[in-house]
């Protein structure tokens, strides 16, 4: 087990937090962990009848919201100090939340996996002067795919001030999909978004992914592997960190589970509702000759979600736990310090600094 550092005490200034999709599967642990913490989470989103129900199950107040009602979107956040967006379809539900976020004057955060919806997230809001003005920070992609290997790749690469190539292995042994991510492939259509010579590039998918393998950690060993696949750490990565290419390898065997049309989705395996489902991310940074790397080890990918992102709010909303301490759109592994916030996280095993 990992060591994880003890969690300071922080003065809340105002304790609510706003879900929005608040009855969605990723969102559920998030509520959850906000009510641990201690922190005040209003769930919002527009089916009044599953808003009801989830709200009921966790105790907590609900609003009706819907993004194509901006008047609704400001109800559902006033009084909030962020709001942490799991609802998808993204690419509908991120502009009007960002954009309710900063007629608030509230944070915003969101968990999306859509690698597409990143980009435009980060080119559309990077040098948007009301973001910083207001001192608020715009986060998106909070969640295991496009944090943890942001914050591995940075803590791997430590003082070095650049790399000439950054790989990121996930394996899964398995993968029971939401629908949320079911349709997230669909509206991928195939194409992969890639990162070499300095440049990042949105594939047609007309080329098969390269194959080949990765020895991981125990308790995978050596997986055939998938290259070019398309997560949001390739965007995340290279926002901030200097090198000449990002390379991304899962392993085949949750491919299968993604491409059974009978998948049920998740399946509950403890009181927490978390599935058995285990991974691996190991992260290797080159440069020359000498590599680094940094490895971890959980649980459950839609349940080890929610400690990244509430960790993430805690630490915006709390102030200073921001580099610069102003606002701005920002990835976990350039907003926060990559190894204090990797051993805060409930993870099975963590290990930095191998080469």
């Amino acid at each position: 087990m990992t060591e994880h550092h003890h969690r300071p005490d922080r003065t809340r200034v105002n304790p609510v937090i706003a879900v929005f999709g608040g009855y969605g599967h990723t969102a559920r642990f998030v509520t959850a962990e906000l009510l641990e913490r201690g922190w005040t989470p209003v769930l919002s989103g527009r089916d009044a009848t599953k808003l009801a129900a989830a709200a009921a199950d966790l105790g907590v107040e609900w609003k009706l919201a819907s993004v194509d009602d901006a008047a609704s979107l400001d109800r559902a956040i006033e009084g909030a100090a962020a709001v942490i967006n799991c609802a998808g379809p993204f690419a509908e539900t991120v502009p009007p939340l960002v954009e309710a976020a900063l007629r608030a004057g509230i944070h915003y955060l969101d968990v999306t996996g859509e690698t597409l919806v990143a980009i435009d997230t980060f080119d559309t809001y990077r040098d948007d002067p009301r973001v910083k003005d207001a001192g608020v920070v715009v986060a998106p992609v909070m969640a295991f795919y496009g944090a943890l290997g942001d914050l591995l790749a940075t803590a791997a690469m430590g003082d070095w001030p650049a790399a000439d190539e950054i790989s990121i292995a996930v394996a899964l042994d398995s993968w029971h999909p939401t629908r949320g991510t079911l349709l997230a492939g669909e509206r991928r259509a195939g194409r992969r978004v890639v990162f070499t010579d300095r440049r990042l590039q949105v594939l047609a998918g007309d080329e098969p992914a390269p194959k080949g393998t990765w020895t991981f950690p125990e308790p995978f060993g050596v997986e055939e592997v998938v290259g070019e696949f398309s997560t949001t750490d390739v965007i995340t990565v290279s926002r901030h960190l200097d090198t000449a290419r990002i390379n991304t390898f899962l392993n085949v065997t949750p491919l299968k589970d993604l491409a059974d049309p009978l998948t049920t989705g998740p399946r509950s395996a403890d009181a927490a509702g978390r599935s058995a489902q285990v991974f691996v991310v190991e992260v290797v940074v080159r440069r020359g000759d000498e590599e680094r790397r940094a490895v971890a080890r959980g649980r459950d990918i839609y349940a080890f979600t929610a400690p990244v992102v509430v960790e993430a709010v805690e630490r915006i909303v709390a102030g200073g736990g921001v580099r610069g301490g102003a606002g701005g759109v920002v990835t976990a592994g350039e907003a926060f310090d990559a190894e204090d916030f990797l051993r805060s996280l409930p993870l099975d095993e963590l290990v930095l600094g191998g080469t």
